[in-house]
């Protein structure tokens, strides 16, 4: 069994994921950019089961689509986002990949919300592009 741990920058809030992802997805959506302060996010999905979280954490609720809530969980001390769950995906914890610092991270499979892409964003490896969230 694969175990993989994120952590913010202080190292206070952390995520165990305890299997393989269900799936690794860049998001090029607005709010992402913003969150991130990159032109998209990469996240890892694992069902909730699969993941343990420990330490402080301040939670940031947004209206996510369909007027579904997304909880993002942040560092208190370093402000780092380290995971998030949605109403659209109760049995779901995305985790940023950044926060594995892992280079050996599997690669995205899918890319979202390409209507809002940087154009100049590109990856060189084969993957599903949906100009919206996965249907």
């Amino acid at each position: 069994m694969t175990i993989r741990t994120a952590h913010c920058c202080c190292g206070s809030l952390r995520a165990e994921a305890l299997a393989e992802p269900i799936v690794v997805a860049a998001c090029h959506c607005t709010e992402c950019q913003r969150r991130t302060g990159a032109p998209f996010l990469v996240g890892a999905f694992f069902a909730k089961e699969h993941v343990r979280a420990e330490g402080p954490s301040k939670i940031y609720v947004r209206d996510g689509q369909e007027g579904r809530r997304v909880r993002v969980h942040f560092c208190p001390t370093c402000g780092t986002c380290v995971y998030w769950d949605s109403d659209r995906r109760p049995n779901v914890i995305g985790i940023a990949v950044g926060a594995f610092a892992d280079p050996s991270f599997p690669a995205p499979t899918v890319s979202i919300w390409e209507q809002t892409r940087h154009p100049w964003v590109d990856f060189h490896h084969e993957l599903a592009h949906y100009p919206k969230a996965i249907p």
